[in-house]
């Protein structure tokens, strides 16, 4: 007596009768299909076993449902390209979405999902796009790619050409300025090379001033040339349009020029003077 061969799900005999093994276990057809078949993205129906299951990115389509959206032509062992989950030929989505490149004008043609196919990656800039071989250097004619690059006039170029050809350097460390200089007595200079010549901090983006063409930031000028206050003998800076007094090889803040005895301010006043000691009128008339 034989033993029998029944399907795995409804245990009918699968003698005389196709079958699917799957993990080992028999099928019929009928179960199979219910219970595994992928379902198309085309027409909704199942997959069956009789007709190849053609996938991409997790969908399942009928040999005879995987076909552009617009032209309807087939795909099967084509090229093919996805817009809003719509799969389209390269021809279709070429004159649909495809831009122009900015090189030579002609159609930049996507890269598409199989192996075998033709097609360049896009190079986007500022609205404009190339193809991967066209987005060149204009002096070295290499092509860009992802590598940094510099535009000028409408034409764009890799770093190490642009700094060759255009790029002021430093009048400081004699390297090109790519971004970010400053221009001091109509020299370049990268920011971290204009520094105070005293305490080396960096003077770009603060008031400073220059004594015999040397930039030096307020500070170390004052404390390094200013004359000092006769009163508080703090520097006297004179910049900015700040007013000081000076008296017989003396100076003074305006704030601090000021009578001796009552403290009340000489600006613009006439005053009197006791060996270093300034005074108002009324305070010096005892003199």
């Amino acid at each position: 007596m034989t033993e029998r061969y029944d399907c795995h799900y409804c245990k009918e005999s699968l003698f005389g009768k196709k079958y699917v093994l799957r993990e080992e276990n028999p099928y019929c057809v009928k179960c199979y299909e219910s219970l595994y078949s992928n379902t198309c993205e085309e027409c909704k129906k199942p997959i069956g076993c009789n007709t190849r299951d053609l996938s991409y990115k997790d969908r399942h389509w009928h040999e005879e449902c995987f076909k552009c959206f617009q032209c309807k032509r087939s795909l099967v062992d084509k090229p093919f390209s996805t817009k809003d989950e719509q799969l389209l030929c390269t021809e279709c989505y070429s004159n649909e979405y495809s831009s122009k490149c900015h090189e030579c004008k002609k159609t930049i043609m996507p890269v598409v999902n199989l192996l075998f196919s033709e097609g360049s990656r896009k190079m986007e800039h500022k609205g404009n796009s190339w193809h991967e071989t066209c987005f060149t250097c204009k002096r070295c004619q290499q092509p860009i790619g992802t590598k940094s690059f510099i535009p000028k006039d409408n034409q764009n170029f890799c770093v190490p050409c642009y700094e060759k050809q255009f790029a002021m350097h430093c009048v400081h460390c004699k390297k090109p300025i790519t971004t970010g200089g400053v221009t001091y007595r109509d020299q370049p200079w990268h920011k971290d090379c204009f520094l105070c010549t005293s305490c080396k901090q960096q003077l770009s983006g603060q008031r400073f001033t220059s004594r015999d063409d040397f930039a030096y930031c307020l500070n170390c000028f004052c404390n390094l040339y200013a004359k000092k206050c006769a009163s508080c003998t703090t520097p006297i800076s004179g910049l900015g349009g700040s007013k000081y007094i000076s008296f017989e090889e003396r100076q003074w803040h305006n704030d601090c020029f000021n009578c001796k005895k009552c403290s009340v301010s000489l600006v613009g006043r006439g005053f009197l003077t006791e060996r270093d000691d300034i005074l108002c009128p009324e305070c010096g008339k005892d003199i």
